[in-house]
């Protein structure tokens, strides 16, 4: 079983028809060898976007209906005392700065439930990262 978490811009996808990337990642959602998972950063990331999408964005009340209807795909991991510490070694070892330091919060997350493989379409926002392993949509 591949163990993946899935980044923020595959949660937007998978609900815009629209996107190139909406049948890429429905297919990574529908491969039954993929044990799925997102993080409780990702939800807040995902729910603070789809309520302000340019010329898309919908209500709280209905993203929330969304949000159910995902967790069907996925487990939501939730930061623990060990991600926390995790993190911190994180912010030491890379420094990262700005809005660069939520990816090493989702990260730390993942790395705290043992899943270093992270599927994304932004692969610049985790290059370099040693500790994980890239799934590319």
């Amino acid at each position: 079983m591949n163990n993946i978490l899935l980044d923020t811009n595959l949660l937007i996808y998978a609900i815009d028809e629209d996107s190139k990337y909406y049948n890429s990642v429905h297919k990574l959602f529908d491969d039954e060898s993929n044990n799925l998972f997102t993080t409780s950063k990702n939800i807040s990331e995902f729910l603070s976007v789809i309520t302000r999408y340019p010329e898309k964005s919908i209500s709280i009340k209905d993203a929330l209906i969304v949000i159910e209807e995902l967790k069907s795909i996925f487990t939501v991991l939730y930061p623990t005392e060990k991600s926390n510490l995790i993190f911190i070694d994180l912010l030491k070892e890379y420094s990262p700065h700005g809005l660069k330091i939520h990816d090493y919060e989702i990260i730390s997350i993942a790395l705290s439930y043992k899943i270093n493989r992270i599927a994304t379409v932004n692969k610049k926002d985790f290059t370099g990262i040693k500790e994980i392993e890239l799934v590319t949509v």
